[in-house]
């Protein structure tokens, strides 16, 4: 009963979070509202970065995949982002015909939440709005791992959630991934595998439309009830994004498309083994670093 109570309480983090997420997405929608394409791009990249090097996180704990029998195992993963003091601000010029124009250093999306004023011509004014003042960003989310056959283990990432009334739509994540085990055909003083994962995260109708795809190599030890654990990846994440805008004084639905995102990754970990499951965690190092960890619960 305890563990179970743990576990409850977990799986009641994981929906917190995500529940979060639509206020979040309906005030960036209220900001994104004054800009026009090149500035709202500026503004949103921080959060984009964010999206794709979590999305391609938490694929993986061990390289150890048994050649046959039942593998089944139910995780929460939480993957982490933390930003830097350059992720708070970006060059954004005037629009809508303001003057004289000027380029300012604005805050973005995860910036400070005051917005920031600048004067013009014949006493008018114009405002560059504020950020959400995020110094992390965090993605949560249940996995089912499921095997084994020849070697070969299969991973579904899934969660929807419906926002109700919030203007900006549900949100559903959904991925699909497998890792097959090469140790198995060779001599190796540790465990050896290689996996793909494909995910599809969307807010809305439109709103945010990403899609992440990583692939990699993973190599692990167990001693007794540690196992370390290291991984090298290939990853990409492309992400659209459509809002409506009154920059220009009437509201015009615009598109933003953020360009494919290619990224090695290294990720080193630990895992822990006891009697019904595991715990683990690690720290991923590629362009923009962050860190997960997860418990499940099952073989």
């Amino acid at each position: 009963m305890h563990l179970r109570g743990h576990f409850l309480k977990a799986l009641g983090l994981v929906l917190l979070i995500s529940t979060l997420a639509a206020p979040a997405s309906a005030q960036i929608t209220d900001q994104l509202s004054a800009y026009t394409g090149v500035n709202a791009e500026g503004f949103l990249n921080p959060l984009a970065e964010a999206f794709g090097v979590n999305l391609n996180d938490a694929f993986y704990y061990s390289a150890d995949i048994p050649r046959s029998g039942l593998k089944l195992s139910f995780e929460i993963v939480v993957m982490g982002f933390l930003f830097d003091d350059e992720d708070r601000t970006f060059q954004a010029t005037t629009e809508g015909g303001f003057a004289p124009q000027q380029t300012v250093e604005a805050p973005t999306i995860v910036g400070s939440g005051e917005a920031l004023t600048v004067n013009g011509n014949a006493m008018t004014s114009f405002a560059f709005p504020g950020g959400l003042g995020l110094n992390s960003f965090g993605l949560a989310a249940p996995q089912l791992r499921f095997g084994s056959i020849m070697g070969t283990e299969g991973l579904v990432r899934f969660f929807t959630m419906e926002a109700g009334d919030s203007e900006v739509g549900d949100l559903t994540l959904f991925g699909l991934g497998a890792r097959h085990s090469i140790s198995q055909y060779l001599p190796s003083p540790v465990s050896l595998s290689v996996g793909a994962m494909w995910q599809s995260f969307k807010v809305g109708d439109d709103f945010i439309d990403a899609s992440a795809f990583t692939l990699g190599v993973q190599a692990s030890k167990r001693f007794s009830l540690l196992e370390p654990f290291a991984g090298f990846s290939y990853d990409r994440f492309a992400m659209d994004v459509e809002f409506e805008s009154k920059a220009s004084g009437p509201t015009e639905k615009l598109a933003i498309e953020f360009d494919a995102d290619n990224t090695a990754r290294l990720t080193l970990g630990l895992a822990l083994h006891f009697f019904i499951g595991h715990g683990y965690g690690s720290y991923s190092i590629s362009g923009s670093n962050n860190f997960s960890f997860g418990v499940a619960l099952g073989k």
